[in-house]
């Protein structure tokens, strides 16, 4: 389902061009629930793509074979799944040994296996052996299911015209984050685990970069590779023309693709689990689908309990709903703004969004040395596991998760005051996440402008990013058609307060469209760390 939305965007024309190289498009599109970022959870109950075939519903229909083998072929041949594909999750290890042992004559072939979950993924050659296996032995499985798709991202169809106005982050990743100065070293002994295409090899990446083949191979070709580098230089990237967020970080790349260039539920659970094993302590996943089996749901949440940060993109489709597995309880959700903190219209949004990060014409690394423009909620996740690296290379002692809790506390507020469905908890703002030690630190920011045109008003939100209260600020509007000064009550530390102005219904307003100037008036004395977001300026279009 595609929402529709009233915009605000900077008053800047944007060309997404080549840099060398070309575009690259990120990600790939329910129930989540808004709640911090480290709370764990289990995988959801009826899940599409995963069937539970329990003792009691096996035997149920285990006096008609044929009638079962007909309902297991139609659910393993659906659109969106591996065809004839399954995959097992046995009660325990000797369940699991069992059925190896008699899968001959089960009527499926073993492809690959999971150990840390007693999965196995297998091809079905002969439904009617399988239903019999299925009613001799129910009592050995948890869940039989589907081996669901991830499929790569598709972009929208006109960037140019669906952005229009946007303002491109190009090579100011880092100023959008709020850094300023040297961060070579940032993300200095933490591994960051990309599970994507194969990350193709970069300068940027240099020895860093180490491989880990799960069965599909190292680094991938064509645009797998590309985009799987894309986003691992976006997350650590170390050139000046392809600056990542932690440059210190060691990236691991786990191929979680197949030929088609698709990945599927069991290959990003075998990369998740692998990912873990081998020391990842922030596993990136810029892929996802709109159905899930039990089988991630089981990998995400023993990555979780072992302290490791999951980061997935939402999903690039404008849609109301979160894409798994960013839509698992636990996982970093993450969807896509500008350089000037506006949401992505493409970005998907909905209930359990935690975050919002740069996502649209990032300049970053190519194939064959080029340099790409990056764009997507698969740019915007590998901002945040660098954001979650590098506070933690910063912050002796500090777990990927409770980082990630950090980036979610110390959050430029996005939309409506709160957490919201658009922006999350907020957009990283990495530079106040990293000083929030300092107790003198003053920022006062206008975080947003929210119209509503229709009703005959517009609301702005100004937000107190430093340590101490602030009182006595002043926010002057002017609209060409109306201009005034309103008071800003008294902020705490963190605080956010909304303004709410009466615009008039005649003129700009009742077309539509209304430009408007916004200036936060700081008291004297008050030695703001960063008065560029005291201005913001624009055109307001409600659709």
């Amino acid at each position: 389902m595609q929402r529709t939305r009233s915009r605000f965007r900077l008053g800047l024309g944007v060309a997404v061009g080549l840099l060398g190289g070309g575009v690259i498009w990120g990600f790939y599109g329910t129930r989540n629930e808004s709640r911090p970022v480290a709370e764990r959870g289990k995988p959801l109950a009826g899940e599409a793509g995963a069937v539970d075939y329990e003792a009691a519903w096996v035997k149920s229909e285990g006096d008609d074979v044929a009638g079962l083998a007909d309902k297991l072929r139609a659910r393993f041949r659906r659109p969106q799944v591996r065809a004839d594909e399954v995959v097992l999750v046995f009660k325990d290890a000797a369940a699991r040994r069992s059925f190896e042992e008699r899968a001959a004559g089960a009527g499926v072939v073993p492809l690959a296996g999971i150990e840390a979950l007693q999965a196995v993924r297998a091809r079905v050659i002969d439904y009617a052996a399988f239903a019999r296996e299925l009613g001799a032995h129910a009592g050995d499985y948890a869940t039989v299911g589907a081996n669901v798709i991830l499929e790569a991202p598709v972009p929208p169809r006109d960037l140019e015209r669906t952005m229009a106005g946007a303002a491109p982050v190009g090579g100011d990743l880092l100023a959008t984050l709020g850094v300023r100065g040297d961060n070579a070293r940032w993300g200095e002994g933490v591994v960051v685990a990309v599970l994507d295409g194969g990350v193709a090899p970069d300068p940027a990446l240099g020895a860093r970069l180490r491989y880990l083949d799960i069965g599909y191979g190292l680094a991938g070709g064509g645009e797998g590779g590309a985009h799987a580098l894309a986003v691992a230089a976006v997350a650590a990237g170390g050139a000046p023309d392809a600056r990542g967020v932690a440059p210190g970080a060691t990236v691991l790349s786990v191929r979680v693709t197949g030929a088609d260039g698709a990945g599927d539920t069991f290959s990003v659970a075998r990369g998740v689990v692998a990912a873990v094993e081998a020391g990842a302590q922030v596993i990136n996943i810029s892929l996802g689908g709109y159905a899930t089996s039990s089988i991630l749901g089981a990998a995400v949440e023993q990555a979780l309990a072992a302290g490791v940060a999951v980061v997935a993109a939402s999903g690039n489709d404008q849609a109301t709903r979160l894409s798994w597995p960013a839509a698992y309880p636990g996982v970093v959700s993450v969807g896509a703004v500008d350089a000037a903190g506006q949401q992505a219209i493409f970005s998907n949004a909905g209930e359990g969004l935690q975050l919002t990060a740069p996502g649209y014409a990032i300049e970053t690394a190519g194939p064959g040395g080029t340099r790409v423009v990056f764009s997507g909620t698969s740019a915007s996740a590998p901002v945040v596991a660098g954001a979650i690296a590098a506070l933690m290379s910063q912050t002796p002692g500090l777990g990927a998760i409770p980082a990630a809790d950090l980036l979610a506390t110390y959050a430029n507020d996005g939309g409506m005051a709160g957490a919201d469905r658009d922006y999350g908890r907020g957009s990283v703002n990495l530079g106040w996440a990293l000083d929030r030690a300092n107790a003198k630190r003053v920022d006062p920011a206008i975080s947003s402008i929210n119209p509503h045109l229709k009703e005959g008003f517009v609301e702005v939100v100004v937000q107190n990013r430093g340590a101490v209260p602030v009182a006595g600020l002043v926010l002057i509007l002017d609209t060409g058609e109306l201009s005034g000064s309103y008071t800003v009550p008294a902020l705490v530390a963190g605080g956010a307060s909304t303004v709410r102005v009466a615009v008039p219904s005649t003129g700009a307003a009742a077309t539509g469209t209304l430009r408007i100037n916004a200036r936060l008036v700081v008291p004297a004395g008050l030695a703001d760390i960063d008065a560029s977001n005291n201005r913001r300026s624009g055109v307001i279009t409600a659709k």
